[in-house]
């Protein structure tokens, strides 16, 4: 819908006019507070409609004070999805090691969330829906900036000036190539690869995660409450990233298939179960390194500026925290160069602490040796005695300011 009265030009005094490219969890949240603080906001999304379903994430840390001050706090807590168990397995299905999942993950008992991606989506888009503009199935083409705003050409062939544009369009952003070059100068590849779908729970698992492991192999059954469908996971090491099968589905179901070919446990079903799949997601596990997150009138958030990886957990948590200190610079600053710096300036050790989980123990659940699949599971076997020794780096050392009012 197009809100009545939405100023489509610049250097106004009334509303500044802001794009977004992506309608995922950074665009929305952003565009929330950037209603709240009085922009004119427009959401533009290559798909044709909300994107539901998706594997289960994590709201924890300052995403948490972030979420209670939007309101959606209570909503999410309906929404978390409270899974009681983690049980590792040997490369025959035998156990290595049950234990809780904040055992294994880390966070804060009773307040760290997990919800379906796809839920959260869907909450953060009926709070602004009738507030921001959005244009589904449709993107960005050109981006031509001037002094005044930002001249953009949409793949319908709309053309429209906008006085700030900003990239939440995920780790493989277009905004980001549009304006700052190819992927692979910011792409830190992490050396796994991963395919994500659903398949029947013909296993009987109810709120809990089943985990195979073998070296350099993974494979993992997520059942989300008591229904009939599981989220499947299989992820492997990879010494130099397939760059040729990213974008061939046939290709990733191949690769996939001949790297887990003799398998035990129940990894031929879910391979066979792979197979079928039509909701697959296939990628590597990689970060986004930048030095800088904006140009001009032009910035990035969330996975677009700088992803975490899967295996930091903090995607979501990162996205939502970028996108509130976004928009608060940019409410307590009306020059855009003096908001964009303060935002880069606010976030960045954030950031790289939330990246540098990965180099400190974030990928042990993965290990690609013999010597180190028998040293994490000798760690699980002991979490199951000592829970409480499970302490990890805090995910909220991020203070986040009290949002600014309009300038």
């Amino acid at each position: 819908m197009t809100p009545a009265g939405l100023s489509m030009g610049v250097g106004t005094t009334a509303k500044r006019n802001v794009l977004i490219s992506g309608a995922s969890i950074a665009g929305p949240a952003l565009a929330y507070w950037l209603h709240r603080s009085g922009f004119a906001v427009t959401v533009v999304e290559k798909a044709g409609a909300l994107r539901d379903g998706g594997y289960p994430i994590d709201v924890r840390g300052t995403a948490l004070e972030v979420v209670r001050r939007m309101g959606i706090l209570p909503q999410l807590q309906d929404a978390h999805i409270d899974s009681r168990r983690c049980t590792f397995l040997n490369a025959d299905g035998s156990e290595v090691a049950s234990l809780t999942p904040r055992a294994v993950a880390g966070g804060v008992e009773g307040q760290d969330l997990e919800v379906h991606r796809g839920e959260l989506t869907a909450i953060l888009y009926t709070m602004v829906r009738d507030d921001v503009e959005f244009l589904f199935n449709d993107s960005i083409d050109t981006l031509d900036q001037s002094g005044q705003g930002v001249d953009v050409t949409l793949r319908s062939g709309q053309r429209r000036t906008f006085d700030l544009v900003v990239g939440a369009d995920g780790m493989h952003s277009h905004t980001r190539e549009s304006l700052f070059g190819p992927e692979d100068q910011f792409h830190r590849y992490l050396g796994y690869c991963f395919a994500i779908f659903t398949m029947p729970n013909t296993f009987g698992l109810s709120r809990e995660v089943m985990v195979w492991n073998t070296p350099g192999k993974a494979a993992a059954l997520y059942a989300v409450g008591d229904n009939d469908e599981l989220h499947a996971f299989l992820n492997f090491h990879q010494p130099e990233p397939p760059l040729h099968t990213l974008r061939h589905p046939d290709a990733q179901r191949d690769l996939v298939a001949t790297t887990f070919a003799g398998a035990g446990w129940a990894v031929p079903d879910m391979v066979n179960a792979m197979r079928d799949a039509d909701d697959l997601f296939f990628d590597t596990a990689g970060q986004i390194r930048m030095p800088h997150w904006s140009s001009g009138r032009v910035a990035l958030v969330g996975d677009a500026a700088y992803a975490p990886s899967f295996l930091t957990g903090q995607g979501t948590s990162l996205a939502l925290a970028g996108a509130y200190m976004l928009a608060n610079a940019l409410a307590a600053n009306r020059d855009h160069t003096v908001a964009f710096a303060a935002y880069e300036r606010d976030m960045r050790e954030f950031v790289a602490m939330n990246q540098a989980l990965v180099d400190n123990g974030a990928a042990t659940l993965f290990p690609t040796t013999a010597r180190a699949l028998e040293q994490r599971n000798t760690m699980l076997r002991a979490l199951v005695t000592m829970p409480s020794a499970t302490a990890r780096p805090a995910h909220s050392a991020l203070t986040l300011p009290e949002f600014a009012p309009m300038p």
